[in-house]
């Protein structure tokens, strides 16, 4: 699905049409739906949510709003911080509406939402570093069942994690992170779902796409 930010549009399949159904032309792709609701209508309850940004650099923050106003709870979310002030991620922790934050850097910008709900021991944080949960996410999208890594071994973050030793040093073994929807933002789009971005507001942005197994963009121009 696919969201313009210039026009409030969102994109999706669409059903056969009249012509396809009697045996003419086949409908053509063209992923957009109306409303901010019906880009999150898949999100439920316990879900696990990419949602794509560095910093305020290229987070969907329409999608967030919508996610928050469609209530589901439970979530689980993967994202680089943990939210800024009352919006976007932060609204929803502070709503009581995210169980787990899985993120390399939680305390950024005004993190009160996260620390007060990690305080209160309603909130459960997973710390990754940077690259480990960039390339759990490309683990599961290309279908890998893991892998090793250095960053984090001999750590608290490498406990409870098999340990080899690999050409004389240690090394973790990560799991393939897999969201069941991603929230991401891109520039511009095109009917069929291809996405392009400006410079830094890329991050997450593409491997998120390809880690969940809904993606709803959020885009300035189509």
């Amino acid at each position: 699905m696919i969201y313009s930010g210039a026009t409030r549009a969102w994109r999706k399949l669409r059903r056969p049409n009249d012509n396809a159904a009697r045996g003419g032309f086949p409908d053509v792709i063209d992923k957009q739906v109306k409303t901010t609701a019906d880009a999150v209508a898949g999100v439920r309850d316990g879900s696990t949510v990419l949602v794509a940004g560095f910093g305020a650099v290229g987070v969907a923050d329409h999608l967030l709003d919508a996610l928050h106003e469609q209530g589901a709870r439970e979530l689980t979310i993967v994202a680089n911080n943990s939210g800024n002030g009352d919006q976007g991620l932060a609204r929803l922790i502070n709503s009581g509406r995210v169980r787990k934050v899985i993120c390399s850097y939680p305390r950024s910008g005004d993190y009160s939402a996260f620390l007060n709900a990690y305080r209160a021991r309603s909130l459960e944080l997973e710390l990754l570093p940077q690259g480990t949960i960039s390339e759990r996410m490309r683990c599961h999208a290309a279908g890998l069942g893991g892998f090793f890594s250095p960053v984090s071994a001999g750590t608290k973050l490498g406990e409870g994690k098999e340990v080899r030793e690999i050409d004389g040093r240690l090394h973790v073994f990560e799991k393939p992170l897999k969201g069941d929807v991603a929230l991401i933002k891109a520039n511009k789009a095109d009917r069929w779902g291809n996405l392009t971005y400006i410079k830094s507001a890329r991050n997450f942005n593409p491997v998120m796409a390809m880690a969940a197994d809904l993606t709803v963009v959020e885009v300035d121009q189509m």
